[in-house]
């Protein structure tokens, strides 16, 4: 049975390894399509350039990238809209035409929480994505940004609380807590698709268009 094409969609460069570096590069090794777009950084800026070489590494190709600006580091993309201001239609297109062109299987993005920092980017990266992942699947929407294309599923990438020393010893502490918390003493956590470096095994149960965290 072929391994699906996998599109993953995430805000930063460096979040696609954090993320989902496991599915990424265990689907490109058994010879699916993979492939990456950053909503955020413009070409010819600093962390533009960054995912490059992480990109030849997953086998996920060249990066792709939405070109908005980062809501925290407005050089990113100068004179350029932040992510989170940008007209939502004109993200979403933007999108749509990344999804239609590499016509995936399967479409990963952050959770609805942001992941383990809540960044505003992340949160905005996967409302954006849900609405995108629908929105290419329709004729009538977007009608410049190619032939419709409909994912047969979307996931969201998603870190257990077994992970987090291991995160905090890469990225730092202040970064490795959910900006939401749940009742009682902890926080929000739940599994990630690149986190063991398997695909999801939800995959072959999952019904088509299924979209909610996969634990893999």
């Amino acid at each position: 049975m072929p391994v699906p094409s996998l599109l993953a969609v995430f805000a930063h460069p460096d979040d696609e390894s954090l993320s989902a570096g496991g599915v990424l590069a265990r689907h490109a090794a058994a010879g699916a399509r993979t492939g990456v777009v950053a909503t955020t950084w413009a070409e010819g800026t600093g962390r533009a350039g960054e995912p490059a070489e992480a990109l030849r590494v997953l086998g996920a190709g060249e990066p792709r990238l939405l070109g908005y600006a980062d809501a925290r580091v407005p050089w990113s993309a100068p004179g350029r809209a932040r992510f989170c201001d940008a007209p939502l239609d004109e993200a979403v297109g933007r999108l749509v035409a990344h999804v239609r062109a590499f016509r995936p299987d399967v479409v990963v993005t952050h959770d609805a929480y942001g992941g383990l920092p809540g960044h505003p980017d992340h949160v905005h990266t996967h409302r954006v994505t849900v609405l995108a992942a629908q929105a290419a699947g329709l004729a009538g929407l977007y009608p410049d940004a190619g032939a419709p294309w409909q994912p047969g599923a979307l996931y969201l990438a998603t870190h257990p609380h077994s992970v987090v020393p291991a995160l905090r010893e890469v990225i730092g502490g202040r970064k490795t807590v959910y900006s939401v918390r749940t009742s009682g003493s902890g926080r929000r956590s739940m599994s990630a698709p690149g986190s063991t470096g398997r695909p999801p095994r939800c995959w072959r149960t999952a019904p088509r268009w299924r979209a909610g965290p996969c634990r893999g």
